[in-house]
């Protein structure tokens, strides 16, 4: 494990990400070597610093590049590297905010929409996260969240988005709600409205009583249910927000096996100080192998050190 990270265990004793603020963080001398590194296209150096210092001292160390040397830290970036590598330190420079706002415009952006990224998003995020997310979105593209949405999708499955959007905490009764979610699952139509209503209006907690409850209710996994009763992208929406309910590191693990970079990485990225811990275990206990043992079997180079970086050992 790097040393720099010993140096900065003990700040952030207790988080489970795994990037923490660097001990010894000056700006300056960071960026310093940033500029000797651009300049000698030396991408390990660019790696090492980008990958061992959070997003805020990111942050810092883009704007004193721009104070001392009259540049945009992104445009030099760009001009040095390329590739897979080029777009992940790029997406490492993004505040948190602004990230998720762009994760959610390219999974919109050209032909198709990758509707698993946009759930993955809405489905792990709280309400006042979101919030935040979407008045980032509407900054940056100058375009309403909730509009865009309603462009890309339709019928139930954009109602069950822009309630996650909207979500909220409503009290409820776990009977009452137990008794209305098995209701529908008994007639030969089932309706989407109490799904969605309920299951974006109730803390977690709550929800994952009546989950329990409804399982017992009906005698088979809510998943089951759902996929025999649903169809299309209303179901993979249900499908999704049931997992993250129950086990959002373990819903997260699972999209980490997808072969797709950018899913990868929007994880990796995302998730880097706030949970990868949880997600690397539930990725061993999930494949058997470990998250950082999988990534040297997919990528190579100054790529595959800087995915190693962020996902920081070995479980």
């Amino acid at each position: 494990m790097d040393p720099e990270y010993f140096q900065s265990y003990e700040m952030c004793w207790g988080t489970l990400g795994t990037v923490r603020p660097f001990a010894n963080f000056h700006s300056d001398l960071d960026v310093m070597e940033i500029q000797k590194a651009l300049e000698m296209k030396d991408a390990g150096t660019l790696v090492r610093i980008l990958t061992n210092r959070t997003n805020a001292q990111r942050q810092e160390i883009a704007k004193a590049f721009e104070e001392i040397t009259h540049k945009d830290l992104a445009a030099a970036l760009k001009k040095a590297l390329s590739g897979e590598l080029e777009v992940l330190l790029l997406e490492l420079l993004m505040p948190p905010l602004q990230y998720e706002a762009y994760r959610l415009q390219q999974a919109m952006v050209g032909i198709g929409t990758d509707e698993e990224t946009l759930l993955e998003i809405l489905c792990t995020h709280s309400g006042m996260e979101l919030q935040d997310i979407s008045a980032a979105y509407k900054e940056i593209y100058k375009k309403d969240l909730d509009k865009e949405l309603k462009g890309e999708t339709s019928g139930d499955f954009y109602k069950l988005l822009v309630a996650l959007l909207n979500k909220d905490e409503v009290p409820g009764g776990v009977r009452r709600d137990i008794e209305a979610l098995s209701a529908t699952l008994n007639g030969k139509k089932t309706e989407a409205g109490p799904w969605i209503d309920i299951l974006t209006s109730r803390d977690s907690d709550h929800l994952n009583k009546v989950l329990m409850g409804l399982e017992l209710n009906i005698g088979q996994m809510v998943d089951q249910a759902l996929e025999k009763k649903f169809s299309g992208d209303i179901r993979l929406g249900l499908k999704v927000l049931v997992e993250c309910i129950q086990s959002p590191e373990s819903y997260l693990a699972k999209r980490l096996t997808a072969t797709k970079t950018p899913i990868l990485q929007g994880i990796m990225v995302s998730h880097s100080e706030e949970d990868l811990l949880c997600i690397r275990t539930a990725y061993l206990k999930l494949t058997g192998t470990s998250l950082y043992t999988a990534l040297q079997k997919q990528f190579k180079g100054d790529h595959l050190q800087a995915l190693l970086a962020i996902c920081r050992s070995e479980d």
